[in-house]
């Protein structure tokens, strides 16, 4: 539907060809919003579509894109970036950093078009790296993001992206607001292709164990690296509560169920009733040592906390991609790809773009 035709105001999702854009997209229909959807991939590579929006395709490093999609736009919720997991970004820094492009274009067109709000989703990648040397898993406050240190690429974009919308706001009185996402993940995400996060990773390499009678997984680090996972609902909480507030600055938008990645896996094989040998790999991308979520200010301001315990959002996860990977699996046997019985079947995998 195409809300330029019929008038008045629109809330314009960027980025909601991708895993949490398009729960946003879902959950502000739900609301009653009228919705424009943008992203720079073709439609049937959406990873949700909602036929309800104003879906777009359109390349937001492009100037004149940004302006045209703003068109009556009442405020942005600017989740547009390329990435992925800790493999994606530390072998991609410069596209990365191109993602400032899309930032830029849009707090401009968005000052020429009197937006009133503007949504940035940052990361929990803009903390200094040196206060996350350590296993046990440091909870970040919001102020340890300075003296400024950020992870290398991915990081500096991101704190950058933050300061460009303090400075907005200051000069040209756009609402900003922020959010620090830490490790977000449920079904419908990349669960393969290499920018997948830890959670659907492990879930997918289960699995593939399961389907194809392998007996091993492969762990990257020493699988003592620990991490903060905050389920999709949560998130989607977190950003419409933090859109209604006055809050200013920027706040964590994380879980503070810190865990090391051997105890994901535990929690993965438990699902999936199997136990698999391990096998690291000390020379993969590792990323800091340990990173926890200091939820003190968003509970204070919003009174948000995750309601999700990962456990119960692995489920939910874990039971998504297995479906995903069971009927790829399927279509590829209807294709008469399928291995005679002595042999293993391939896993196929899809698409994560």
């Amino acid at each position: 539907m195409d809300w330029r035709s019929l008038g008045g105001v629109v809330l314009v999702v960027c980025g909601a060809g991708g895993f949490i854009g398009g729960y946003l997209v879902k959950s502000l229909i739900a609301l009653g919003e009228r919705v424009r959807a943008i992203d720079i991939k073709p439609l049937s590579d959406w990873y949700q579509l909602s036929d309800e929006a104003d879906n777009v395709q359109a390349d937001l490093r492009l100037r004149e894109s940004c302006h045209e999609v703003l068109s009556q736009a009442s405020a942005v919720y600017n989740l547009a970036c390329d990435m992925g997991g800790i493999g994606f970004i530390e072998n991609n820094k410069a596209e990365c950093m191109l993602n400032v492009l899309i930032n830029t274009h849009l707090l401009m067109a968005a000052k020429d078009h009197r937006v009133s709000k503007y949504f940035f989703a940052s990361s929990a990648c803009v903390y200094a790296a040196s206060k996350q040397d350590s296993t046990k898993g440091t909870a970040l406050c919001e102020k340890d993001a300075y003296p400024a240190m950020p992870e290398d690429g991915y990081g500096w974009e991101k704190l950058f992206g933050e300061r460009m919308c303090r400075h907005f706001s200051e000069d040209f009185g756009i609402a900003t607001r922020v959010g620090r996402f830490h490790n977000v993940y449920g079904p419908y995400g990349a669960y393969d292709g290499g920018r997948e996060k830890a959670p659907a990773a492990i879930c997918r390499k289960v699995i593939e164990a399961k389907f194809s009678g392998r007996e091993y997984l492969d762990i990257w680090g020493d699988g003592n690296q620990t991490r903060s996972f905050t389920y999709i609902d949560d998130c989607i909480k977190g950003i419409e509560l933090l859109m209604k507030s006055d809050v200013a600055e920027p706040l964590n938008v994380g879980s503070s169920e810190a865990v090391t990645i051997n105890e994901l896996v535990d929690l993965v094989e438990a699902i999936a009733g199997t136990q698999l040998e391990r096998r690291y790999q000390p020379s993969a991308p590792l990323g800091v040592a340990g990173r926890n979520s200091d939820n003190s200010m968003i509970r204070r301001h919003l009174g948000w906390e995750p309601s999700i315990r990962l456990r119960e959002g692995l489920e939910k996860t874990y039971s998504w991609i297995y479906q995903e990977m069971s009927n790829a699996l399927g279509q590829t046997a209807h294709e008469g790809n399928e291995k005679t019985s002595n042999q293993n079947p391939t896993i196929p995998i899809r698409s994560s773009k």
